[in-house]
């Protein structure tokens, strides 16, 4: 459910609860402070004004809940983002509040930049997954009233929503269980996105993948009972475009491991495996309130991972769209082979860049913990960029090398290619497994989102579960595109 955001220049007499925003200075100043709220009540509760800090005492007009920024001089858009999350959260008892944050900034964030990011974390915040549960916890919150005015606070609020609403469609298709989002389900859903979102939008089913000689994508798929989906959904910018964008994602809307099968414990949570996909889907789907210059054409395929009776097996070999042959030895390594398929299909297009993102390895999990996710690609500019949107987002990235005498490890006795490296360095083989797939010259990226997409616990804006990780990146890399 949205919530509904206005603007005013102070906070309404008929708001249930007010939110005032503070820095560290401001509590450490406490004693001269003219807010008039009870500070020796916040102190013995342990607020400081860290970031994400968030109590509720009584103020001047009732009410009052304070909001921890951290630091002045460090001020950025992820506390005022981490901020709105926390109110959300803390607020689901009031039907409608009304917040004073957006001047907090000073110098440090334009009121544009915070209005935008306290939309955002407000919409994040809000984010329960209910759609399963009989009995949900109640939020009452609907409505809040940001203190502010003018046309670029209203447009960046609007904004701030808008990607706020694409990380929360990738959440929820993140957090669907895999037997009800199938690979059909999954493209019926990216049809009513784009009729919602005027985009363009082919599907391809079995047949047509089949004569797209999507070799990958069928060999994954061979174990299922449900066909395949190959979406392929495009944005285009009023006027002409400026670039090209490719975005591709996994979608493995199950994954079981297939013939080399997972353990019980690795597959509860393998709903996740197509997060690429969701964010692909989620940061296409912000387009058209965004509306960046740029041509953004988004490649996904869909299938699920299965052990049917003609489930690809170690030793089969595969051919991929580009002609390319893959000695399959682990069937767990199956991202990688829709990837083949959907890498090719967007180098065929001759994109200014490519940029794939997906639940790839657990090494990368390995390598960087839960909240990075890896990067590395043929273009540095392109990892550049995507390294400074992590910056400005919040989604945090970290590059990981391409070195071409890792290539060798790849090496097969029977075809081109084989889809494992061995026991080390995996989240690396396999991003030159995939750099085999992407024509030569074309530049091209790859994020490994294997940990941040889905959450044991909440982190800061992420709930627990499906994050939507990646849809703030990519909205941001599109925007700042030349």
């Amino acid at each position: 459910m949205t919530l509904t955001i206005t603007l005013a220049r102070k906070v309404p007499a008929k708001a249930e609860l007010a939110a005032l925003a503070v820095t560290k200075e401001t509590v450490s100043g406490a004693a001269d402070d003219h807010l008039g709220l009870d500070w020796a009540v916040l102190n013995s509760r342990g607020f400081d004004g860290s970031i994400g800090q968030v109590q509720i005492v009584g103020g001047p007009a009732g009410p009052t809940a304070v909001l921890g920024l951290g630091e002045a001089e460090s001020l950025s858009t992820s506390a005022f983002r981490q901020a709105g999350a926390a109110l959300a959260r803390a607020a689901k008892r009031h039907k409608r509040i009304g917040a004073d944050v957006v001047d907090a900034g000073g110098d440090a964030v334009s009121k544009a930049e915070a209005a935008q990011a306290f939309a955002e974390g407000l919409e994040l915040g809000a984010y329960t997954y209910t759609a399963l549960k009989s009995d949900p916890e109640p939020n009452k919150l609907v409505g809040v009233t940001l203190v502010g005015a003018g046309k670029t606070i209203t447009a960046a609020v609007a904004k701030g929503q808008a990607i706020a609403e694409g990380v929360n469609l990738a959440r929820d298709l993140v957090n669907e269980p895999g037997g009800s989002l199938t690979p059909a389900a999954f493209a019926r859903k990216a049809t009513q996105v784009a009729k919602a979102n005027k985009l363009t939008i082919k599907v391809m089913g079995l047949p047509e993948i089949k004569k797209a000689k999507l070799g990958g994508l069928l060999g994954v798929n061979r174990g299922s009972d449900q066909p395949p989906r190959f979406v392929e959904i495009t944005y285009k910018p009023t006027g002409k475009a400026k670039g090209h964008i490719a975005l591709v994602g996994k979608g493995v809307t199950f994954d079981s491991g297939g013939l080399s099968i997972k353990t019980g414990t690795g597959m509860m949570t393998m709903k996740c495996d197509m997060g690429g996909a969701a964010a692909v889907l989620g940061a296409v789907s912000t387009l058209s309130a965004v509306s960046p210059s740029v041509k953004v054409t988004g490649y996904i395929p869909l299938t699920d991972n299965m052990l049917g009776g003609d489930a690809t097996r170690p030793g089969d070999v595969l051919t991929a769209r580009n002609g390319k042959t893959i000695e399959v030895l682990n069937t767990d390594a199956e991202g990688r082979l829709i990837l083949a398929d959907a890498l090719s299909l967007a180098s065929e297009a001759k994109p200014d860049i490519i940029v794939d993102l997906a639940t790839l390895t657990g090494a990368c999990m390995v390598a960087l913990g839960p909240r990075y996710a890896g990067v590395m690609g043929t273009s540095q500019d392109t990892v550049d960029a995507i390294l400074a949107s992590g910056g400005r987002t919040a989604e945090r990235v970290w590059q990981l090398p391409l070195p071409p005498e890792y290539r060798s490890m790849l090496d097969s006795t029977v075809a081109d290619v084989k889809n494992i490296g061995g026991a080390y360095g995996g989240a690396i083989t396999a991003g030159m497994f995939l750099k085999e797939f992407v024509a030569e010259g074309q530049p091209w990226a790859h994020i490994d989102i294997a940990a941040p997409a889905f959450l044991d616990a909440p982190f800061e804006e992420h709930p627990k579960g499906g994050t939507g990780f990646g849809v703030r990146l990519l909205v941001d890399l599109i925007e700042n595109f030349s």
